[in-house]
This record gives C-alpha cells, sequence and structure tokens, in this order.
C-alpha cells in the first residue's frame, strides 16, 4: 500500500505546479467524488425524490442559466485565442509554455476556466431531474457530463495550453450557440418561430469532432513535435472518433427517423400530409457535445 501511496505522490508532482492553487484542482479525489455523487443523484437518489412531487417550474432560471453559459464560453474562447491561438500559436505542433510568461500564465487560467465550466454544467442534468424529464438523461448525454469532466481535470493539471487545448476553445465555440439556442427555448412560446434551426446544432456538433480530429491528427504525420503529452493526443482523437460515432446515431434517431424536429418544422411537416411527429415541446433537455 505504502508503495501505491509513494507511487502515486511521485506521478502527481509531475503536475504544473502553476495551476495548483486554483480550486479543484489540488486533488483527483474531490472531482472523483463530485462526479461520482453527481452520477449517484441523476439515476438514483434524485428521481426518487421527485418520485411524489410535481416537477419544479424552472423557466426563469433556464433562461438565466443558459444565458449565463453563453457568455462565460464566449469569455472562454476570447481568453484562448489571446493566450496563445491568435498570438503565437502556429496551428500546428505547439508545445504547452511552463514559463512564468504572462500569456502562459493566461492560458493556465483559461485551462482551469474551462474545466470548471464543465462541473457547472452539470447542472444541465439536475434540471432535467428536477422537471422530471428522465427520459433525456441519455447514455451520451451522461457519458458526456461525467467522463469528459474528469479527463480535461487531468489535461489542465499536467498539460494546460499547447496543442491539447485546441478542442477546448472549439467546444466552447460550439456552446455559445448550444447555450443561446437553449436559451431562447427556454424564453417562451413567443420565441419558438425562432428555433428552426434546431437541426443545425448537431450538425455543428458533429463539425466539432471532424475538425478537432482533423487538428489533432496532424501529430501523427509530424517528422517531430515537441508537445510533451503524447497521451493527450490520443486521448483526443479517441473521443472525437466516439462522439462522431454518437452523434452521427444521433442525428439519424432524431432527424432522419424524425422524432426531434423542431415545433415550426413540425407543424410545417403536419401541413405537408407528412406522418412525422414529436411530443410538440422545445425545452432545454438535449444530448450535447462536449
Amino acid at each position: 500500500m505504502e508503495g501505491i501511496v509513494t507511487m502515486y505522490q511521485d506521478f502527481m508532482k509531475k503536475a504544473d505546479p502553476r495551476i495548483a492553487d486554483y480550486p479543484l484542482m489540488q486533488s483527483p479525489f474531490l472531482v472523483l467524488g463530485i462526479l461520482l455523487a453527481y452520477v449517484y443523484f441523476v439515476l438514483s437518489l434524485g428521481p426518487r425524490l421527485m418520485a411524489n412531487r410535481k416537477p419544479l417550474n424552472l423557466k426563469k432560471f433556464m433562461v438565466l442559466y443558459n444565458f449565463f453559459l453563453v457568455g462565460l464560453s464566449l469569455y472562454i474562447v476570447y481568453e484562448f485565442l489571446m493566450a496563445g491561438w491568435l498570438t503565437g500559436y502556429t496551428w500546428r505542433c505547439d508545445p504547452v509554455d511552463f514559463s512564468q510568461d504572462p500569456k502562459a500564465l493566461r492560458m493556465v487560467s483559461v485551462a482551469w476556466l474551462f474545466v470548471f465550466s464543465k462541473f457547472i454544467e452539470l447542472t444541465d442534468t439536475v434540471i432535467f431531474v428536477l422537471r422530471k424529464k428522465n427520459e433525456q438523461v441519455t447514455f451520451l448525454h451522461l457519458f458526456h457530463h461525467s467522463v469528459l469532466p474528469w479527463s480535461w481535470w487531468w489535461g489542465a493539471k499536467f498539460g494546460p495550453g499547447g496543442m491539447g487545448s485546441f478542442h477546448a476553445m472549439i467546444n466552447s465555440m460550439v456552446h455559445v450557440v448550444m447555450y443561446f439556442y437553449y436559451g431562447l427555448s427556454a424564453a417562451g412560446p413567443a420565441f419558438q418561430k425562432y428555433l428552426w434551426w434546431k437541426k443545425h446544432i448537431t450538425a455543428i456538433q458533429l463539425a466539432q469532432f471532424v475538425i478537432v480530429s482533423v487538428h489533432i491528427s496532424q501529430y501523427y504525420f509530424m517528422p517531430s513535435c515537441q508537445y510533451q503529452f503524447p497521451i493527450f493526443i490520443h486521448l483526443i482523437w479517441i473521443y472525437g472518433t466516439i462522439f462522431f460515432i454518437l452523434f452521427s446515431n444521433f442525428w439519424y434517431q432524431s432527424y432522419t427517423k424524425g422524432k426531434r424536429l423542431p415545433r415550426v418544422a413540425q407543424q410545417a411537416a403536419q401541413h405537408n400530409g407528412s406522418s412525422i411527429h414529436e411530443n410538440g415541446s422545445v425545452t432545454n433537455g438535449k444530448v450535447k457535445a462536449n
């Protein structure tokens, strides 16, 4: 047992000391505890607590929550750009800068903020449970919200920045669009006519995985690359492939079969004699990427 503890301590000594004092970054066990508690709540405790209660009316909270995440995602994108992606990165083999340079420290800060935002986004699923929308807690949704924050934590802990941060910036760009849509959808029936582009959110998410995978795949074709964490390259590529497959299936089930058309599109389809139907509601429920 002492050997395992010593091995863990030696391993953690390789972490980036610049991020050590940020909230949630002291120990992986704290983060693991939060994610396990999250899974337990959404799969067991939450549904049992709500079993004999009416769904909570969270419309106003949902509007504020979604537009808050729009603003936060925009800020994260801006910080990634200013910390390297528009101020020195080559968009090819970019190693992590471990110096005390202001831009390098700015990258550390935004890498942490990105990870922290993923824990804020666990609220998505809590909303589902409190509104008794348990059918929306799909495998894809739960996998994204529980597994990826764990992976991103290790990325920020050991290598905040460099080419491994590209997917985080792209993900934040997608979240600007996605949470803007969900903010409008939560705002009420008056905004339903502006929600015709629901289908395109999934298209943007699929494009995200292609862009991220193409960017990270450069590593395998370069004669040499000094990026310090090849394991992150492999994981990003694997995640990109897995999520492209999962979201392609979501696209097929939702739109090819016509199960999740926006209300305005559904009404148009019904008017034209189509047999496509849905439940007629646009809510904060969704399956989403990273």
